[in-house]
């Protein structure tokens, strides 16, 4: 079992078709699930799965959180996504990673990326934070460039 930190196939293969979008205004609602050390993710990925996802505590439920205030930019031939820090309080739980996908009807509850946390990550009775990285054309959690 492993957590492999990729963009899904499936994604791209729905980016070509159209079949998912990314603007801040009338775009598709993405969620972002965590799962434990035990789990099997990676670019093959095509779903959501509550399998090896971490239990309900505090504000967490299965199916994880809505993602927020999603932002694209393009600067130097990189086309960027962004998103708000999302954060579960009153938990008591450990993920190694997490699964970001999109609940649109086009594409019900398709992978589109994997993150592997690098070890497992706790919260006892606080709050867990995934920080998104930089708005950046280096650093964005989703960079597409030719």
């Amino acid at each position: 079992m492993a957590i492999t930190q990729a963009i899904a196939n499936a994604f791209k293969k729905q980016l070509l078709e159209g079949d998912q979008n990314f603007s801040s205004s009338s775009g598709d609602v993405f969620k972002l699930a965590l799962y434990n050390d035990s789990a099997t993710l990676n670019s093959t990925t095509t779903s959501f799965t509550t399998t090896q996802e971490v239990g309900n505590s505090g504000t967490y439920a299965s199916g994880g959180g809505t993602l927020t205030d999603q932002n694209t930019s393009i600067a130097s031939g990189v086309a960027i996504v962004d998103f708000a820090d999302l954060s579960f309080t009153g938990v008591t739980l450990t993920a190694r990673g997490a699964l970001i996908y999109n609940t649109s009807s086009a594409v019900t509850n398709a992978a589109v990326a994997v993150l592997d946390f690098g070890a497992d990550k706790t919260a006892t009775s606080g709050t867990f934070t995934v920080q998104f990285p930089a708005f950046t054309t280096a650093a964005a959690i989703l960079r597409i460039s030719g």
